[in-house]
């Protein structure tokens, strides 16, 4: 059975299969692209400077924590390619309000930054992003075939 399964995963991930859930776990810093309960696919990733807790405002160089949808992709960014994370929700810009913030917003899933792609050996090791997530450009392509905007997205400590 378990030969039978890692058959289907592996022509799964030939086939470009439509992943059902992102889960990032931000201690780990690991990205896992799940299909029916299993993962699919597993990235090291980068995360905002500051990546401890959930974020609050615009500036404090955090990852968001819970749940959101990945809404659109942006193939116009500074960064190789990327897709937007729905940050902020209704809750965090009343959190944000309450406090007298702007919650920030612009999270996305991203490649690495417009010509430095060749740093990534050396960028991935680090938190280095504004509260987004990155991976390596090949990566960010692999991504943007099995994710398709509307997937749901949980980021977790």
């Amino acid at each position: 059975m378990k030969i039978l399964f890692l058959l289907l995963t592996l022509f799964a991930a030939n086939a470009i299969a439509e992943v059902d859930l992102v889960k990032v776990d931000k201690s780990d810093r690991k990205m896992y692209l799940m299909v029916g309960g299993n993962v699919l696919k597993e990235y090291e990733i980068a995360l905002g400077a500051n990546p401890k807790g959930h974020k609050v405002q615009e500036g404090d160089e955090k990852t968001p924590e819970g749940t959101y949808t990945l809404d659109y992709l942006k193939l116009d960014s500074a960064f190789y390619k990327a897709m937007h994370i729905s940050y902020p929700n209704q809750n965090d810009i009343a959190k944000a309000k309450s406090l007298g913030v702007s919650p920030g917003g612009l999270i996305m899933v991203h490649g690495q930054r417009n010509g430095l792609g060749w740093l990534s050996f050396v960028a991935q090791w680090f938190n280095w992003t504004n509260g987004c997530i990155a991976l390596t450009n090949d990566e960010m392509d692999g991504f943007i075939e099995m994710v398709k905007v509307g997937t749901e997205i949980q980021i977790q400590w």
